[in-house]
This record gives structure tokens, C-alpha cells and sequence, in this order.
């Protein structure tokens, strides 16, 4: 059994370290090969995604003698205390020095990145050459320390840990899960869509937030309920209720939101998650969770779907109201900077209007006119499918107002039961 099989998901990043354990422990096979030892690993990536486990499961896989360095003394004494623990590192035949939040021994940033911190772990790492000492690093951020400092050589692997999604996202929901008490009812698929993304403990924070509210309600099981609440809560930034709204108000919202889900399911059918009138972070007072589909980030048509989505809450709320959409400035903005993107960045339109390498203002003019016309363009097909599935978009409002947060499973029961408009929503 692997020290690994404690850790769930990031199967990529896993093969790799093991690859490296084997290395560390089987040295004399490799030095035959001419391999000599690497002389460090760092893990990098959002917070409590799991960096420090795997480190902790990398130590235990290689069966060396640890020794952690963690900030907790002032700038001098810190200086000496990681200077001291690569002394006695080096003592030993074989160690790992482990460097745990490694961007969090000074406060720099990647403007200012060659503190005095920094500046002795560099000179440590090398005076450890050809030593039996191997160096493991975690960090949130590998961009507030010096290129000097994680370049090969220093650390021969830099490795990104990202934030769960899919397969990985439902087993450690599945784990967190079976530590609790649940009712049958529960719909992981439904669960997984809302919470891939986050962090591992944000994951187990929600499940615990759950749980809470099923023992405040003097129940013995947790209920797909509490979760989807907990989800609201703590991702979303919900609060407890909206009653208080003013209910003229509440429906422009629910108008709002319901634009950008049918928008959505008539473009990508099955794409929303959540929707809900539920949310107050930032400028937003609403909000609609999509799955985007696995090609976005090279389809030019997933991502005019995208603005089109973006533009569909004030399509629906400009057609039902007859008033200009007070809610919808920040969709304007994202929408607006990937058309930008297709004007100028990629030349999606042709390369009569982009900047790239001759800005002038001639040029300048051009681009802003073509950008202006793509999104009339593109803010016209939103109110065309907004017009075409208007029934569909006062029944998802009207649920919207009586239930405030509608999920995957919601929406889905929608597009089974009714049929509006052209779009047959029984297929």
C-alpha cells in the first residue's frame, strides 16, 4: 500500500512523486543510469487544495528523515532557524527538508521577491549539493519568489495543484460525505456540479455547514436540502433569507438570472447548475451557475456562447420590464472583454481592426467600432432566443420566486415537463 492511497484524486500529480520516491529510495539502480539525485520538488496552487497532504504522503512514500521549516519567528530568528535545520539535515545520510507555505516566509510580492528569507534558502539548497539532502516545498503562490529560487536546479520539478473538478470533485464529496449521517435522497451528480472548482476545504466545510443545519432542526440525517443551503451559504455567499426584498425588485432579479438559464440550456443544453436569487457578493444580486463545456478554452463557438449567456440577463429583464437593466454591469463587462479578446487579441474578425503590434489612432477607432457592432451583434441573438423561449423564461421566474434557489435537478424536471415556443423541451 502507497502512502498515496490517503489521497484522493490528483492521480497525475501522484505517478510523478512516486516516480520521484522511487528514485530517492532506490538511488544506487538510478546512479547506474547516470540519474543523479533531484535536488527538490514544489507543490504550488490555491489554498486547501491539499498541497501539504501530499507532501506529508511524499515524505512517508521515500522513507526519509524529515525536517519542516513553517514561519513562526521574527525575520531574523526565522533566518537562522532555516539555516539551522538544513545544518542538521545534512548530518543525516538521507533527509527531506520540508518547506511548508514557503511564499509565506516574507511578505513579497512579484514586484519585490528577493527578500532575506528567500536569499538563505537559495544558499542552503546549494550548499547541500551532493549531500543526501532532497528539499519539498508547498506554496499558494510560486509568483512572490524569486525565479533565482525555483528555477531547475533548486527545484528540479514545479508542480501546479489545481482546485478539484469532475471525477475528482465527486469522490472527495463522496468521502466527506460518508462521514456523515445521510438520508437517501442525497444526488452527488446535483452536489459535485455546484461544488467542483472549490477548494478540498471548502468541499469539507460545506458538508460540515450541512450537517449543522440538520442538527439545528433536531434531524438525524443530513438531507440534499441542507447541502444545496450549505452551497448557497458558503460558496455563493447567500444569506438566510431574502423575504425582506422588495418584491417588485426581487422579480427583476429572478427576470434577470431566469435570461441567462435559458439562454444557457437553449445554447448548451444541461450547462446550468444552479440558479437562484439568492446572492449578494460583490455587485451581484443573483446568480446562475454554468458547467462549461470540456472544449471552451479552444472553441470560438463555446465561448460566443459565453457572451451571449452573459448578455441574456439584460435581454430578459430589458424585453419583460421595458426598462434598461440596472443589474447588469458586470456581465457587460466580462462579455465585453472576451469580444475584445476576439477583435484584437485572436483577430477572430480579421486583422483589419486589431492593435497587435502598430497601435494607432486610426486603429484604435476601428477596434472599438468593431467591438461595439459584435456586441449589438451578439445582444441581438440573446434577445431572439429570449423572445422565442419566453415561456420558458416566466415559468423558470415564476419558480425562481417561490423557491429562490432552483438546482441541476430543478431545471432539468423544467425542460422534461413542459414544451414551449419552437424548442421541444420533452427530448
Amino acid at each position: 500500500m502507497s502512502a498515496f492511497d490517503n489521497v484522493i484524486g490528483f492521480t497525475d500529480i501522484k505517478v510523478e512523486l512516486i516516480r520521484f520516491c522511487d528514485v530517492l529510495r532506490n538511488m544506487d539502480k538510478y546512479k547506474k543510469l547516470g540519474v543523479t539525485l533531484p535536488r527538490g520538488i514544489l507543490l504550488y496552487g490555491d489554498p486547501g487544495i491539499g498541497k501539504t497532504m501530499i507532501a506529508k504522503s511524499f515524505i512517508e512514500e521515500s522513507g526519509y528523515k524529515s525536517f519542516t521549516v513553517r514561519k513562526d519567528k521574527p525575520d531574523g530568528d526565522f533566518v537562522n532557524e532555516i539555516r539551522n535545520t538544513f545544518d542538521k539535515a545534512k548530518k543525516e545520510p538521507q533527509a527531506i527538508v520540508f518547506l511548508d507555505d514557503m511564499d509565506k516566509f516574507a511578505n513579497e510580492d512579484e514586484f519585490h521577491r528577493d527578500a532575506e528569507e528567500y536569499v538563505a534558502v537559495q544558499a542552503c539548497i546549494d550548499e547541500c549539493k551532493g549531500s543526501g539532502v532532497f528539499v519539498l516545498a508547498t506554496a499558494n503562490d510560486r509568483y512572490c519568489m524569486p525565479d533565482s529560487l525555483t528555477r531547475a536546479g533548486r527545484f528540479d520539478k514545479v508542480i501546479e495543484m489545481k482546485c478539484p473538478e469532475g471525477e475528482d470533485a465527486k469522490k472527495i464529496i463522496s468521502y466527506f460525505l460518508s462521514k456523515k449521517q445521510i438520508i437517501g435522497d442525497v444526488d452527488l451528480e446535483e452536489i459535485s456540479r455546484l461544488m467542483e472548482g472549490h477548494s478540498c476545504a471548502e468541499l469539507e466545510a460545506v458538508i460540515n455547514e450541512a450537517g449543522i443545519y440538520a442538527g439545528f432542526d433536531r434531524r438525524d440525517k443530513v438531507e440534499q436540502k441542507d447541502i444545496i443551503k450549505a452551497c448557497m451559504r458558503m460558496i455563493f455567499d447567500a444569506p438566510e433569507a431574502v423575504d425582506m426584498i422588495d418584491t417588485k425588485y426581487l422579480r427583476h432579479i429572478a427576470v434577470h438570472e431566469a435570461g441567462h438559464a435559458v439562454i444557457s440550456e437553449v445554447l448548451d443544453p444541461g450547462s446550468v447548475s444552479l440558479v437562484s436569487v439568492c446572492h449578494y457578493s460583490g455587485d451581484s444580486e443573483g446568480v446562475t451557475v454554468i458547467r462549461r463545456p470540456e472544449d471552451y478554452k479552444i472553441s470560438k463557438k463555446a465561448q460566443e456562447h459565453e457572451v451571449i449567456r452573459k448578455l441574456g440577463g439584460k435581454a430578459a429583464t430589458e424585453m419583460v420590464f421595458g426598462t434598461v437593466d440596472m443589474g447588469c454591469k458586470n456581465d457587460l463587462y466580462k462579455a465585453g472583454d472576451l469580444v475584445s479578446e476576439f477583435v484584437d487579441g485572436l483577430c477572430a474578425f480579421g486583422f483589419d481592426s486589431t492593435e497587435i503590434n502598430r497601435p494607432s489612432e486610426y486603429l484604435q477607432a476601428k477596434r472599438d467600432w468593431r467591438i461595439s457592432q459584435e456586441m449589438a451583434r451578439y445582444y441581438q441573438q440573446a434577445k431572439e432566443i429570449i423572445v422565442e423561449n419566453r415561456g420558458l423564461l416566466d415559468v423558470i421566474t415564476k419558480e425562481l420566486l417561490e423557491k429562490k434557489t432552483l438546482t441541476y435537478r430543478d431545471i432539468k424536471l423544467l425542460l422534461n415537463n413542459h414544451k414551449y415556443g419552437q424548442w421541444n423541451l420533452e427530448t
